[in-house]
């Protein structure tokens, strides 16, 4: 059996289309703030974008107050994803991404996520691999390594210079009563 593909974030430019349905459900529940909320809401949505490259990603959104973020691989301290009753039944998710930026909020939150998990998978391979702690490499072994029967006729010629080595040396006596 094939391993599964590995995940390419590359194809995750927009949210998923769920997401303004939860909107229009949050938005639903401030009652007579709805259409202010849901405007809000719905051009956040229309305007969200994601971009991921092999440094870092960015995100970007907004009409009036155009905001742009991007993060290096290398910034992120931690990542959590989280999830709640609404979004759950929705199949979202939100990734939050925390940087040494001193600040208690997280400097980006990925919104409308159905791949949440490969993603955050993929999230903290970069970020691993942006601070050196992928798993080292085996050392290379040298072109002429030994068989394994070379090896074994080896130690065999060692064992028996130790036993001629050891027969040579005089008897040892022990100074301890």
């Amino acid at each position: 059996m094939a391993p599964p593909p590995a995940f390419d974030p590359r194809g995750l430019t927009r949210p998923a289309p769920v997401l303004l349905g939860y909107y229009t459900l949050v938005s639903l529940a401030t009652l007579a703030a709805f259409p202010v909320v849901w405007l809000v809401s719905f051009f956040r949505y229309q305007t969200l974008q994601y971009a991921f490259t092999d440094d870092g990603f960015s995100m970007s959104w907004g009409i009036l107050f155009r905001r742009e973020v991007h993060l290096t691989y290398r910034r992120i301290q931690d990542i959590h994803v989280t999830r709640n009753l609404l979004q759950r039944w929705m199949g979202l998710a939100t990734i939050s991404i925390q940087t040494a930026s001193g600040s208690a909020t997280p400097e980006m939150q990925i919104e409308g996520l159905l791949e949440f998990e490969p993603l955050r998978d993929f999230l903290y391979m970069k970020m691993r691999g942006a601070k050196g702690l992928d798993k080292p490499e085996a050392p290379a072994l040298p072109e002429s390594a030994p068989s394994a029967d070379e090896a074994l006729a080896l130690l065999r010629r060692i064992a028996s210079d130790l036993e001629v080595v050891v027969s040579s040396l005089p008897a040892r006596k022990d100074s301890t009563p």
